[in-house]
């Protein structure tokens, strides 16, 4: 039984990487072993005992063959408990922290008051620059010097040395020409990262710190001081790129090369990219599984009649050289890892043990990074591949009735949709409705797409014309895929936010769906173990849709932002400046489960516009919109705007100033041109919206407008002191962080209750009077 034992112990290991989530989880895991260690060790001897007996009453001879060891020693599970004890002590020790002179330790202590202090940092660039959806260049520095700026004519004081890698991003044209090796002067300001601020947003400080970074850079200029190398895998790259881009254009070019070597070593324009995430289509751009059975299949093939060793050599040197080309990601190796298995198999003649070579990827690889057991493209790389190996035969014998080519491009997406769909809600709240026919017609040109691309990257590396050529033929595939994405995109509800499930519910799925796969009689009432597994996503959002009633102020800069969820019905006041919706309301709603605003109201707040209404229309069809701002400084006109909401059969509302509308649940009233002000009644509740106002005019508007006094005031941050003494609200929220203490000081003594969005993250109320901030509640 050594291989039940070994998978026994690969298992403990991976469970104590698994349960550095909690507290103690290596101490939880040692239990379990001798937990098991006590059951099993119990167990052993009955078993035993009854193939004896069996044994006994069938022997026709004297002597009886050995007993099968039907289950592991007890000693095995102990062993498992101490090695997943010492899996979270590994884990731990590998986990990144800054060194006493990691750059961001010098943040902080270098900007005082609030100002915009300008650093040189010197380093070596670690990455190739990619481009970010801002249109900056973006690239890994690895810091060794830091010199203050004290004017504009250069650095002054005493230089640093310091450690650390840094997040830096320069303005493009700064950043063209840089490469892996050089050495480089970057000018700019440094940050540290903050934690997200509105539920459901990204969070950035998490990424750096996985990534081994602690502080991030905002260049405005780059020195170059040395070229380093001139050759590397990237100077392979950048042909096998130039080469296919040349003549296919963009974005086709770009997508040719990102199916062959991934969409993380390949500038792929970011909306082709959110078009493939949407429909569910993002493995197609990940290097993976898929394009390692294509290398396998066309080496194998074409050294079909050549000697076993003549094919593995190939096939190594195949794997190694998609190794280096893609990069060092979780997904890649463990592709490579299995390919390798497979081709140890054909060697030695024997057919492949496929979930045995997964899990001796999945432990090679967190022996040599525990961390990426927290890596989502591990996860999901691992969970997908599991449900090929397990899930496709049982799909596949249901649908014995259909052709097999039909029964496999059903099958395999199925499969792996299964397994990962729990972990994708869990992370992103959404769930793509189109996944199976967008698979089931896109695999053929993607295989098409694949392979010719991987010929074509061979041949540019030799010959670049002869590359660029060959790339070109690849157009018609690539034209079609572009446009299969473009419509099942543009469908209506192509993505439904179904919300945030909890862990507990994605585990409570996983673990019907394990049911399913090892236990007989869930694997006859599969049907039982979906609707229940459905029940646990739907039941929640049902209820919390029909009960839910709560005011969510955004942190968004300095504009006001609410939403407001009415057991179903949802009001979304003002969208903020560029960007907010795209990485601050459309995130939050997706977690909330909303696919409809019932209504909006933009009120031209605070009298520079609402910039983001396009990107939350392009993802959400409106109700009503109601606007108080006909024309925004911006350019977006109310003209603009209104083919939008109309394009998605939604009702546009021009509306004069003074005049008051009421959205569900809230009554709401614009009160001039001049003056910024924007009152609500909320459940009986007074707020008060307020930009750049005197409070000698506000007062005014009180005393002789019948302006009601707010029981809970908005206000900047520099008008907060004055506002709140002239109007005693019970509850004030200000946007910026840039309030002196001493003001803060003052107001402590009040009766007014604070908050700080920039501090304080989403501010949330609920009609049982409690406000809520969100930092407080993830910390």
């Amino acid at each position: 039984m050594i291989q039940a034992s070994g998978v026994i112990i690969c298992f403990g290991y991976i469970l104590g990487l698994l349960f550095t989530a909690v507290p103690w989880g290596g101490c939880w895991v040692l239990g379990l072993g001798v937990v098991g260690a006590i059951f099993f060790g119990r167990r052993r001897p009955n078993i035993r005992k009854h193939l004896q007996k069996k044994d006994n009453s069938q022997a026709k001879t004297k002597t009886a063959p050995p007993l099968p060891q039907t289950t592991p020693d007890a000693r095995v599970w102990l062993v498992a408990g101490v090695v997943g004890l010492l899996a979270s002590l590994y884990f731990q020790s590998q986990v990144p922290v800054p060194e006493a002179n990691d750059i961001s330790k010098f943040v902080l202590s270098e900007n005082t008051n609030n100002q915009e202090q300008l650093f040189i940092v010197r380093g070596k660039v670690l990455s190739k620059p990619r481009m970010t959806r801002s249109q900056r260049g973006q690239l890994w520095l690895e810091a060794t010097q830091l010199d203050e700026v004290k004017n504009e004519n250069g650095p002054a004081g005493v230089s640093k040395g310091v450690t650390g890698k840094l997040y830096v991003t320069v303005p493009l044209l700064q950043a063209t020409g840089l490469h892996p090796s050089q050495q480089i002067s970057v000018t700019g300001v440094l940050y540290k990262p903050k934690p997200p601020l509105n539920p459901g947003a990204f969070d950035f400080q998490k990424f750096l710190q996985q990534e081994g970074a602690f502080a991030g850079m905002s260049g405005r200029q780059v020195n170059i001081l040395d070229e380093g190398r001139k050759w590397g895998w990237w100077k392979v790259r950048e042909e096998i790129v130039r080469s296919q881009v040349r003549w296919l254009g963009i974005p086709n070019g770009p997508l040719v090369s990102a199916m062959v070597l991934g969409s993380k070593v390949v500038d792929l324009p970011y909306e082709t990219q959110d078009r493939f995430v949407q429909v569910g289509l993002a493995h197609a751009l990940a290097a993976s599984g898929f394009q390692t059975s294509l290398i396998l299949g066309v080496v194998l093939g074409f050294t079909s009649k050549a000697t076993k060793r003549i094919q593995i050599i190939l096939g190594s040197i195949a794997l190694l050289l998609f190794l280096a080309l893609t990069g060092l990601q979780p997904s890649v190796l463990r592709s490579v890892i299995m390919g390798f298995a497979a081709l140890i198999a054909i060697g030695l003649r024997r057919k492949v043990k496929q979930l045995g070579s997964l899990l001796v990827a999945a432990v090679l690889l967190l022996l040599f990074n525990p961390l990426w057991i927290w890596d989502l493209g591990f996860q999901l790389s691992f969970l997908a591949t599991l449900g090929l190996i397990v899930t496709v035969p049982p799909i596949t014998k249901r649908l014995d009735w259909l052709p097999p080519m039909i029964t496999s491009l059903i099958a395999v997406p199925l499969a792996a949709a299964i397994w990962t769909l729990p972990l994708l809600l869990y992370v992103f709240s959404v769930v793509a409705i189109y996944t199976l026919p967008v698979n089931i017609f896109s695999t053929p040109l993607i295989s098409v797409i694949s392979i010719g691309g991987m010929i074509s990257a061979l041949v540019s590396l030799i010959l670049p014309d002869a590359g660029s050529t060959l790339a070109h033929l690849l157009y018609h595939p690539t034209h079609w895929l572009l446009k299969l994405v473009e419509f099942f995109a543009g469908l209506p509800g192509s993505t439904v936010a179904l919300g945030s499930i909890s862990f507990s519910q994605m585990l409570a799925i996983y673990i019907l769906i394990i049911l399913a796969w090892v236990v007989r009689w869930w694997q006859k009432r599969w049907w039982f173990a979906g609707i229940v597994a459905l029940s646990l996503v739907f039941i929640p959002v049902w209820h919390s849709a029909n009960t839910l009633f709560r005011v969510t102020v955004l942190a968004a800069g300095e504009k006001p932002v609410l939403v407001i969820q009415d057991k179903g019905k949802v009001t979304l006041i003002n969208s903020g400046d560029e960007g907010t919706g795209r990485f601050t309301i459309l995130p939050f709603l997706q977690q909330q489960a909303v696919n409809k605003i019932d209504w909006a109201i933009a009120s031209d707040f605070p009298h520079n516009g609402d910039n983001a209404w396009l990107e939350v229309l392009q993802r959400l069809p409106i109700g009503i919109f109601y606007d108080y701002s006909p024309i925004s400084e911006n350019g977006i006109t109310s003209q603009v705007i209104q083919k939008e909401v109309q394009k998605s059969k939604g009702i546009y509302q021009a509306l004069s100033v003074g005049q008051t509308i009421s959205a569900g649940s809230v009554v709401a009233q614009f009160i001039n041109n001049q003056l910024p002000i924007l009152q609500l009644q909320v459940l009986g509740q007074n707020w008060l919206l307020v930009g750049e106002i005197k409070t000698t005019e506000l007062l005014e508007l009180v005393n002789t407008k019948g302006l009601l006094r707010p029981q809970v005031l908005w206000c900047p941050g520099q008008s907060l002191k004055e506002l709140v003494s002239a109007l005693q609200p019970q509850v004030a929220i200000a946007t910026s962080t840039n309030v002196d203490q001493k003001t803060l000081s003052e107001l402590s003594q009040s009766q007014t209750k604070l908050f700080l969005t920039g501090r304080d993250g989403a501010i949330q109320w609920t009609p049982n009077g409690q406000f809520e901030i969100f930092i407080q509640a993830v910390s």
